[in-house]
């Protein structure tokens, strides 16, 4: 009898095989641009940075580049299959329920208030538009009492969006040194990124990604009920509370480095899923690893496609999202309404 999906999926050579993608995406990313540089070229500067124009190119802009698209990646993919596994809505994702739009706030914020502020100060208030963001959706989605269906959470999530990312234009309108600074952050884009961004991101985006893979288990048996999961030695609001912390804390590093980028958590679980089934223990992992390999593909898309220029990386993930969520709305049943 053959294996059913999930056993196939969990085998190393899976893994091996999302691993050898992600390398492969990621040596695109560092050869393709306004400046295409040859593979071999570019493993040769990769051992030995001669400080030649090739070198500049690979070492100063686009390592920086293709790490921190792979941490933010990482952090988008993992919190959209925590965010899903939360709310049990298949709908759920950072962006539709506003919580990139909250940290985009956040940053903005503290741009036109402290131009001063150092990165470290941009991702705790990321951070905290995102849990600001987060409860804010939660609260109307229960609305009169009501139950958070995932059509209800959906529509509280683009109403708060909405409205957020209006406070955001706001601000940008009345500082015009903001509005040129944050143009292409806004939209969400890879293309500013610096080395020492990766430096402080990364370990952060990391170390949630850890505690985040860790809580799998605890996922898996609260989807039984909390009751179910209570005498299973799970504690449900300690489990609910650790994973928003957990969503805020990646969607807060992410968005603070490359901006709100969308559709990224919705995606990716959704295809791992097909192949994993619910099982959090196997889909959490493959979603931190898979969700690199769209965002870096997204950016070496739109950098091919608009050549002299570029298509910014949150353009090309709405665009091939977009239609993703339309079916996704069309195939729920009125009755989540």
């Amino acid at each position: 009898m053959p294996a059913p999906p999930s056993a196939r999926f969990t085998r190393p050579v899976t893994v091996l095989v999302l691993i050898a993608l992600l390398a492969a995406v990621a040596v695109l990313s560092l050869a393709v641009g306004a400046k295409s540089i040859a593979p071999g070229e570019v493993w040769r500067v990769l051992l030995d940075n001669d400080g030649s124009d090739d070198a500049v190119v690979i070492w100063d802009r686009r390592v920086p580049r293709t790490l921190l698209g792979i941490a933010a990646g990482a952090a988008l993919g993992l919190s959209g299959a925590l965010m899903q596994a939360l709310s049990r809505n298949p709908l759920a994702d950072p962006g539709l329920l506003g919580v990139n739009a909250g940290a985009a706030a956040a940053v903005v914020t503290a741009g036109t208030l402290i131009p001063a502020a150092g990165e470290g100060t941009t991702i705790l208030f990321a951070c905290a538009g995102a849990g600001l963001a987060t409860a804010i959706v939660y609260t109307i989605g229960r609305g009169g009492g009501r139950r958070a269906t995932p059509v209800r959470l959906v529509l509280a999530g683009m109403a708060t969006s909405a409205v957020l990312a209006s406070f955001t234009a706001a601000l940008t309108l009345i500082d015009n040194d903001s509005a040129d600074r944050l143009r292409f952050w806004m939209v969400g884009s890879l293309a500013a990124a610096k080395g020492d961004e990766v430096v402080l991101v990364a370990p952060v985006i990391a170390l949630a990604a850890a505690v985040g893979i860790a809580l799998g288990a605890r996922l898996n048996a609260l989807a039984l009920g909390d009751e179910a999961g209570r005498a299973l030695g799970v504690d449900p609001g300690r489990v609910r509370l650790v994973t928003l912390v957990v969503v805020t804390v990646l969607c807060g590093a992410a968005t603070a480095a490359i901006g709100p980028i969308t559709f990224v958590g919705l995606m990716v679980p959704h295809a791992v899923r097909l192949f994993t089934g619910p099982d959090q223990r196997r889909l959490l992992p493959l979603s931190t690893l898979l969700a690199p390999i769209v965002l870096l593909g997204c950016d070496v898309i739109g950098r091919v496609a608009a050549r002299p220029g570029e298509l910014e990386a949150g353009v090309v993930t709405a665009f091939v999202g977009a239609p993703l969520f339309i079916l996704l709305v069309r195939r729920r049943k009125v009755a989540d309404l």
